[in-house]
């Protein structure tokens, strides 16, 4: 699925981000601290002495503030071990640079990886309503796909979108449709598995993609989100609305194991795009229907079942 621009750069900053699990990462602080300490006891060098910088640097990407303080202070207390004559506070001036120097660098690489990661989650994410946006989710259904033919799973996708939102905001405002749209979106983050992704892709538009799902489970969590939707009494522009304010129409595309597997089926991106276009075919064929309902592309015609209270 490709609506968005190229952003070959996105695995490459997910791949940075996990080069190492936390078991292996300590591993690798400690290592380092105990071979400077080693080569520091030696030689008594302060090249050498340099070096503790750099696990105290690799501590504070991997473990952001605490980590890095505490590889600063282990890196401390082996330049006092390392240099016994510094336990009698017969500090050089140079000694006392190099200890402020240590705690300096760990707070600064802390912060500078706290920085950078809290803005690649800003990147990833939707202001509104704190779901994915189109970037992320696009890169997360080419991983999900290309499990699912690994693993031989199934993949369900579904489309869907607000109910009568402009009749909302030329009534209320386009803050209560903002606001509309936001419920939407909390409602659908806290009623998904773990392992589903959710995205807002436009003004009431989201898509849903659930990995190692079959179509009857997929519609059973399409109508679940319609019911939770429909039961809401939300808070619009400073307004409270009744329940049965907000409705939505669903689509739903679901792709098994054995569909599309071979070299000619194409690209795990084109594979998406493939699903979308089914499931956003289906929304507009709920939406056709009367909405407030779920229709699968697997059907002719819509489902019978409509959530009103």
């Amino acid at each position: 699925m490709r609506l968005t621009t190229s952003h070959s750069g996105a695995k490459s900053h997910i791949a940075a981000a996990h080069l190492l699990r936390p078991i292996w990462s300590l591993v690798v602080v400690i290592a380092a601290l105990l071979l400077v300490f080693e080569l520091d006891r030696t030689t008594g060098s302060s090249p050498v002495q340099h070096l503790y910088y750099l696990p105290i640097i690799f501590a504070g990407v991997s473990f952001e503030m605490s980590g890095g303080l505490a590889a600063a202070l282990a890196a401390i207390l082996l330049y006092h071990l390392a240099n016994p004559h510094l336990f009698t506070f017969r500090y050089e001036q140079s000694d006392l640079v190099q200890v402020a120097l240590f705690m300096a660098v760990s707070v600064i690489t802390a912060r500078l990886t706290h920085d950078a990661r809290r803005l690649r989650t800003l990147a990833m994410t939707d202001d509104l309503t704190g779901l994915h946006n189109l970037r992320s989710f696009e890169s997360r259904l080419s991983t999900i796909i290309r499990a699912s033919h690994e693993a031989r799973t199934s993949v369900c996708l579904l489309v869907l979108d607000v109910d009568h939102l402009k009749s909302l905001n030329d009534k209320y405002g386009h803050l209560a449709g903002a606001e509309a749209v936001r419920s939407v979106g909390h409602i659908i983050a806290a009623s998904l598995q773990p392992n589903a992704v959710a995205c807002r892709y436009g003004g009431d538009e989201f898509v849903i993609a659930l990995p190692c799902c079959v179509e009857s489970e997929a519609k059973r969590i399409a109508d679940d989100l319609c019911r939770a939707v429909n039961a809401a009494a939300p808070v619009l522009a400073g307004l409270a609305f009744p329940r049965a304010t907000l409705s939505i129409s669903v689509g739903l595309a679901c792709r098994s194991c054995d569909q599309g597997v071979g070299p000619s089926a194409g690209s795990d991106d084109e594979l998406g795009e493939a699903l979308f276009r089914t499931a956003d075919e289906a929304l507009y064929l709920a939406k056709e229907n009367g909405r407030n309902h779920v229709v699968s592309s697997s059907e002719t015609t819509p489902s019978n079942r409509v959530w009103n209270s």
